[in-house]
């Protein structure tokens, strides 16, 4: 497409010079084909100004998408440290209210042995009298 520009950009710059030597007399329809070509290079540098501005815009959708995939691994990694550490913290808080629950088990336990030898001494006693 570009060589095509330069060719049609050579050739209009070739008629202007030929036609400003002065050498030759213009052909009649000179005055048309410049106007055409003309349009034609107009044309042809809005189109061009049209796919700059969608490439442009393409490549900043491009980098935005790259900044958000970056910015997603980043959160994705800190949410994934901070679910570990909970998950920690859960399991900590599991062992120690688990070792609790055994001790009060353990201490009921105690408790309930030492009144019942404490309490079966006593009705001995009472019956024995």
């Amino acid at each position: 497409m570009a060589g095509g520009m330069r060719r049609k950009g050579l050739g209009l710059a070739a008629a202007v010079l030929w036609l400003a030597s002065g050498c030759a007399a213009p052909p009649e329809d000179a005055e048309a084909r410049l106007a055409e070509l003309q349009a034609e290079d107009e044309r042809m540098d809005a189109a061009l100004d049209e796919v700059e501005t969608r490439l442009l815009g393409n490549q900043s959708m491009m980098h935005l998408w790259a900044e958000l995939g970056r910015r997603h691994q980043e959160v994705s990694a800190i949410q994934c440290r901070v679910a570990d550490e909970h998950l920690m913290g859960m399991a900590k808080n599991l062992e120690h209210q688990q070792e609790k629950a055994r001790r009060l088990k353990k201490g009921r336990s105690m408790a309930s042995v030492d009144s019942s030898v404490l309490t079966s001494g006593s009705r001995e006693r009472l019956s024995n009298n």
